[in-house]
């Protein structure tokens, strides 16, 4: 089955109050170009879940989040992005923050269909007591050790942007790590992969070693090839993190007035290809 779709017609699928997952990892390897598309939408009153980056503060910018569930929200060479910064301390988001390990197993409790799984993250931290909504569970072998029982976060839909992938779903990444994204798909009743490249399923082994290949059709509901996809973030080897415009967009959040001006120029464009547009004649013009 060929399913090649497009940026709006994966964001045509979201219903306002749904639960969004978000692949990638901070400010790396992000589906910035879906990111974009619903930004274009007027979707709203999302649940993300994510380990955020420029992802959540935009999406937060925008007015589209009601709830955030995360285990960091970071752009990595900046501590903390500036706008998941400014709807957190202004409380304009509900936030439900758990330990980066606790994060991914309510993620693969989600993808194995199971309610919860049985942790130590979070012992003897201030999780537990911060989020009175989670409960312990004793081990019923001779050990009797109480541990977190993490809950399953299951998605209404999962978005994440790999290196490659064929018109069939199978998909691969090229760079260091995979993230948790096939967690991500797992948890999800939807699934889309946007990629840099569209290729055919033999060129697969000529890329990469077997282990990249975490991703299988099985997984995906829909492709989306679009260049460049993950910007300003990160997806080795294809690019790296675009620094400059990422400083460009935290300097940009210190001010409504800036804030606007930037919106103007590179999030209210009409596509992705204006919005490279946008991009090529910013790169000029510096």
């Amino acid at each position: 089955m060929d399913k090649r779709t497009t940026a709006a017609a994966v964001v045509a699928e979201l219903r306002d109050g749904m639960t969004l997952g978000i692949g990638g990892w901070g400010s790396r390897r992000k589906p910035m170009a879906l990111v974009r598309e619903i930004l274009r939408s007027p979707v709203r009153d999302l649940t993300l879940v994510s380990y955020g980056g420029p992802d959540v503060g935009l999406l937060c910018a925008a007015g589209k989040v009601r709830k955030l569930v995360y285990g960091f929200v970071s752009l990595d060479s900046i501590a903390l992005d500036p706008q998941f910064r400014r709807a957190r301390e202004s409380g304009a988001i509900e936030a439900l923050e758990f330990d980066e390990g606790m994060f991914q197993l309510g993620l693969y409790a989600a993808a194995i269909r199971l309610p919860f799984l049985p942790t130590r993250a979070g012992l003897g931290s201030d999780v537990v007591a911060l989020h009175p909504q989670l409960r312990t569970v004793r081990s019923p072998y001779e050990d009797g050790e109480e541990l977190v029982a993490m809950p399953a976060l299951p998605l209404d839909v999962a978005i994440v942007h790999m290196n490659r992938a064929d018109a069939r779903g199978n998909a691969q990444y090229l760079g260091p790590d995979l993230y948790f994204d096939d967690l991500f798909l797992g948890a999800a009743k939807r699934r889309f992969v946007s990629c840099e490249q569209v290729v055919e399923t033999r060129e697969f082994t000529q890329l990469g070693s077997l282990h990249t290949l975490r991703i299988h059709r099985g997984m995906v509901d829909g492709v989306v090839e679009t260049p460049g996809g993950a910007h300003f973030t990160e997806c080795p080897p294809d690019y790296g993190r675009d620094e400059a415009f990422q400083r460009a967009y935290a300097a940009a959040a210190k001010s409504d007035e800036a804030w606007a001006d930037f919106h103007e120029r590179f999030l209210a464009c009409e596509s992705e290809a204006a919005y490279q547009d946008a991009l090529r004649a910013w790169r000029t013009d510096g």
